[in-house]
């Protein structure tokens, strides 16, 4: 069963947000549910199926929406097991997530949950006098391996449904639309947010480990295998 995708028409709003802003996104999930290889699809077209997965980097990008400029931050992260305090800094760093498993893996379904009620929990304690949960969009990737498919569409629909969260059923390789359409939906679900709440995306400092990151603009030169950077791992920039 597939899902068939528009390109979202543009955002209509009251105008609380003034050109060029900067949104951070980041982008959560198992190692390997193609994280990365969604994010570089969407600020440059490219397809690329292979990267290291120990690499952690914001990529800046900018898009034209309902004809104002908006500069994406998006921190692509590692996915892999790693220190409370990591996960904590990078979770209040985000203004917004995308939160993304495989339908070719169940153990990464299951693991959206955890990491939706995680995203939840560190924003009601980091945003003092904000009820508002932060802004998710849950994405189910890999539509194209549909014989090694173990997660249903109606899985996804109803997690979300359950979660209350926008869901994206895309293929990442077969389609740069369907990545414009998951980060656009969530761009859509910021909007409707700060119309209701303009406090919500109140800028709050960044950590010194937040600003160890490697930061990419979009039209930074790719390796042919993807980030092909000496970068070290975020992990390397924590204290002994």
């Amino acid at each position: 069963m597939s899902t068939n995708f528009a390109l979202p028409r543009p955002l209509r709003r009251s105008g609380s947000l003034p050109a060029s802003r900067t949104i951070r996104i980041v982008v959560l999930g198992q190692g390997a549910v193609g994280k990365t290889a969604m994010t570089v699809r969407f600020i440059t077209k490219r397809f690329i199926g292979e990267y290291d997965p120990t690499l952690e980097t914001i990529y800046r990008h900018e898009a034209a929406i309902s004809g104002e400029v908006v500069r994406f931050e998006i921190l692509d992260t590692a996915g892999q097991e790693e220190d409370a305090l990591l996960i904590e800094e990078k979770i209040k760093w985000g203004d917004g997530f995308v939160i993304v498993y495989s339908v070719t893996d169940r153990c990464s379904f299951d693991e959206v949950m955890r990491l939706c009620f995680l995203v939840n929990h560190i924003h009601s304690n980091s945003r003092k006098g904000s009820s508002d949960p932060p802004p998710i969009v849950i994405v189910a990737n890999k539509r194209d391996l549909e014989f090694d498919r173990m997660v249903t569409t109606e899985d996804g629909e109803n997690l979300s449904k359950a979660l209350k969260h926008p869901f994206c059923e895309v293929s990442t390789r077969d389609s740069y639309e369907e990545t414009v359409v998951v980060f656009h939906t969530l761009y859509s679900e910021m909007m409707k947010q700060l119309s209701s709440s303009p406090t919500s995306f109140r800028r709050r400092a960044v950590s010194k480990l937040m600003d160890k990151i490697p930061k990419i603009h979009a039209n930074s030169t790719l390796g042919s295998t993807g980030r092909s950077f000496s970068f070290n791992s975020f992990r390397d920039f924590l204290p002994e």
